[in-house]
Protein backbone atom coordinates (compact mmCIF):
# COMPACT_ATOMS: atom_id res chain seq x y z
CA UNK A 1 0.00 0.00 0.00
CA UNK A 2 1.28 3.28 -0.65
CA UNK A 3 2.11 5.57 2.18
CA UNK A 4 1.81 9.31 1.38
CA UNK A 5 1.50 12.62 3.45
CA UNK A 6 0.77 15.79 3.27
CA UNK A 7 4.35 17.45 2.86
CA UNK A 8 5.77 20.54 2.43
CA UNK A 9 7.33 22.03 -1.27
CA UNK A 10 9.78 24.48 -1.54
CA UNK A 11 6.55 27.50 -1.99
CA UNK A 12 3.80 25.42 -1.06
CA UNK A 13 2.65 21.75 -0.46
CA UNK A 14 0.65 18.83 -2.42
CA UNK A 15 -1.32 16.33 -1.54
CA UNK A 16 -3.07 12.63 -2.73
CA UNK A 17 -6.41 12.95 -4.05
CA UNK A 18 -8.53 10.04 -5.40
CA UNK A 19 -11.67 11.34 -7.40
CA UNK A 20 -14.88 9.36 -7.87
CA UNK A 21 -16.90 11.35 -10.58
CA UNK A 22 -20.55 11.69 -11.18
CA UNK A 23 -21.44 11.54 -8.03
CA UNK A 24 -24.84 13.03 -6.24
CA UNK A 25 -22.74 16.31 -4.74
CA UNK A 26 -19.35 17.93 -4.81
CA UNK A 27 -17.80 16.91 -1.19
CA UNK A 28 -14.72 16.04 0.68
CA UNK A 29 -15.74 11.90 2.16
CA UNK A 30 -12.46 11.36 3.87
CA UNK A 31 -8.78 11.03 4.26
CA UNK A 32 -7.86 7.58 3.03
CA UNK A 33 -5.26 5.96 6.06
CA UNK A 34 -2.57 6.28 3.12
CA UNK A 35 -3.47 9.86 3.69
CA UNK A 36 -4.89 10.44 0.25
CA UNK A 37 -8.11 12.69 0.51
CA UNK A 38 -11.31 11.46 -0.83
CA UNK A 39 -13.47 13.40 -3.37
CA UNK A 40 -16.73 12.72 -4.72
CA UNK A 41 -17.45 15.41 -7.61
CA UNK A 42 -20.78 15.54 -9.88
CA UNK A 43 -19.37 16.50 -13.45
CA UNK A 44 -17.89 13.92 -15.19
CA UNK A 45 -14.45 13.12 -16.75
CA UNK A 46 -14.77 15.07 -19.43
CA UNK A 47 -13.12 17.53 -21.12
CA UNK A 48 -11.64 18.30 -18.19
CA UNK A 49 -14.87 19.07 -16.39
CA UNK A 50 -13.97 17.06 -13.41
CA UNK A 51 -10.82 18.12 -13.09
CA UNK A 52 -11.98 21.79 -12.28
CA UNK A 53 -15.02 20.63 -10.27
CA UNK A 54 -12.18 19.60 -8.16
CA UNK A 55 -9.85 22.65 -8.24
CA UNK A 56 -12.91 24.81 -7.29
CA UNK A 57 -13.90 22.47 -4.33
CA UNK A 58 -10.33 22.50 -3.07
CA UNK A 59 -10.30 26.21 -3.32
CA UNK A 60 -13.54 26.37 -1.27
CA UNK A 61 -11.98 24.06 0.86
CA UNK A 62 -8.71 25.39 1.62
CA UNK A 63 -10.19 29.54 1.50
CA UNK A 64 -7.33 29.82 -1.45
CA UNK A 65 -8.27 31.14 -5.38
CA UNK A 66 -8.22 28.07 -7.91
CA UNK A 67 -5.37 29.14 -9.36
CA UNK A 68 -3.13 28.45 -6.69
CA UNK A 69 -4.15 24.81 -7.12
CA UNK A 70 -2.60 22.76 -9.92
CA UNK A 71 -2.83 18.73 -11.12
CA UNK A 72 0.54 17.72 -11.06
CA UNK A 73 -0.09 14.10 -11.63
CA UNK A 74 -2.98 12.24 -12.48
CA UNK A 75 -4.86 14.92 -14.79
CA UNK A 76 -6.79 11.54 -16.85
CA UNK A 77 -6.99 9.18 -13.67
CA UNK A 78 -8.75 8.75 -10.26
CA UNK A 79 -5.71 9.34 -8.32
CA UNK A 80 -4.22 12.95 -8.87
CA UNK A 81 -1.88 14.83 -6.73
CA UNK A 82 -2.30 18.47 -6.04
CA UNK A 83 -0.01 21.29 -5.70
CA UNK A 84 -1.22 23.72 -3.67
CA UNK A 85 1.01 27.18 -3.66
CA UNK A 86 1.82 29.51 -0.86
CA UNK A 87 0.37 26.99 1.84
CA UNK A 88 2.02 24.90 3.75
CA UNK A 89 0.79 21.31 4.69
CA UNK A 90 0.01 22.00 8.26
CA UNK A 91 -2.46 24.28 7.02
CA UNK A 92 -3.64 22.35 4.42
CA UNK A 93 -4.07 19.29 6.38
CA UNK A 94 -5.79 21.78 9.83
CA UNK A 95 -8.37 22.86 6.80
CA UNK A 96 -9.06 19.76 5.21
CA UNK A 97 -9.65 18.44 8.84
CA UNK A 98 -11.87 21.26 9.89
CA UNK A 99 -13.72 20.97 6.70
CA UNK A 100 -14.68 17.29 7.63
CA UNK A 101 -15.28 17.62 10.82
CA UNK A 102 -18.14 20.61 10.57
CA UNK A 103 -19.48 18.06 7.24
CA UNK A 104 -19.74 14.98 9.69
CA UNK A 105 -21.25 16.70 11.81
CA UNK A 106 -24.05 17.76 10.09
CA UNK A 107 -24.52 14.55 8.33
CA UNK A 108 -24.78 12.88 11.99
CA UNK A 109 -27.23 15.67 12.64
CA UNK A 110 -29.27 15.06 9.68
CA UNK A 111 -29.84 11.60 10.60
Amino acid sequence: MRRYRFHDGRIGSAMAVHVTPRSRKNELTAISPDGTLRVRLTAPPVEGAANKALLDLLADILGVRSNTLEIIAGEKGKDKIISVVDLDAHTVEERVKKYLKKHNKKKSEGK
